[in-house]
């Protein structure tokens, strides 16, 4: 599933549609995203209109057109987006595609576990403004994250991280980043994080994201060597420090891997 990182990377491919009007739109209505949208008046609003600005928040993402008008994407597990020749057609799994004069700006999505929705409005949509702080914002502070952790005491850290409310844009393969990082094992209770481990986490939270934005979210590029990302989806994955071999298993839902010496549950 799309994290923080990569929702940047594919907002800035629509970015090359930026000034330029949209010229029509083809939408598969019916299909699943779409879920509470009204795909005729979106379609009717946004044709015609200049595509402004886009924002990425977290998991989501939103673009703003002339005329009050806003697209919010959330890719899901298999959305993506990108450009096409002008004239594109779209194919089965393309489910809007927003013509304009140079280019066809595409989102895709095999799985339908994302999502578009449209909103009219001066101000941005409720939806969007309701997502927990950034964090790369400074409200994302150590005293906020440190509340959040403690009103979930009794759940594992590594579901914790996975909440969007709190921890907007940190999926899976960030959590365990970050918890590797930070010597925490997934499964140690969210309650029982003393201060010190408290503050290491939330600078491992901050140093992960900044760093994939910098590299992913800047151009699809790998992190440097030496993260756990590059040893984690492999089978007999090792730690980078000293290599010993990677535990798995499945916490708050979603696979998890570890290092049983960095992370040890003492």
């Amino acid at each position: 599933m799309p994290e923080l990182a990569e929702v940047e990377y594919f907002r800035k491919r629509w970015d090359v549609g930026l000034g330029e009007k949209v010229r029509a739109v083809q939408a598969h209505g019916t299909k699943r995203i779409f879920r509470g949208t009204d795909v005729r008046a979106m379609s009717r609003r946004l044709t015609g209109q200049l595509l402004e600005s886009s924002v990425a928040r977290g998991k989501q993402m939103l673009f703003r057109f002339a005329g009050h008008n806003w697209l919010g994407i959330h890719l899901g597990m298999s959305g993506h987006l990108r450009t096409e020749a002008s004239g594109f057609g779209a194919g089965k799994h393309d489910h809007l595609v927003l013509e304009q004069k140079k280019q066809a700006l595409v989102f895709r999505d095999a799985r339908q576990f994302g999502r578009v929705r449209f909103h009219h409005g001066e101000e941005a949509p409720e939806w969007w403004a309701a997502s927990g702080p950034e964090i790369q914002s400074p409200a994302f502070s150590l005293t906020a994250m440190t509340e959040f952790v403690r009103r979930h005491a009794r759940a594992p850290i590594k579901a914790v991280l996975l909440m969007q409310s709190g921890f907007p844009g940190i999926g899976n393969w960030m959590a365990d980043e970050i918890l590797w990082r930070a010597k925490i094992a997934p499964r140690r209770k969210a309650g029982a994080l003393n201060a010190k481990m408290l503050g290491t986490l939330w600078r491992s939270v901050r140093f992960v994201s900044r760093a994939s934005l910098r590299t992913i979210g800047r151009d699809n590029s790998d992190p440097p060597k030496g993260w756990l990302l590059h040893e984690r989806w492999r089978a007999g994955g090792k730690c980078p420090i000293h290599q010993t071999v990677l535990r798995r298993a499945k916490i708050g839902g979603r696979t998890t891997a570890w290092c049983p010496r960095c992370q040890s549950a003492r």
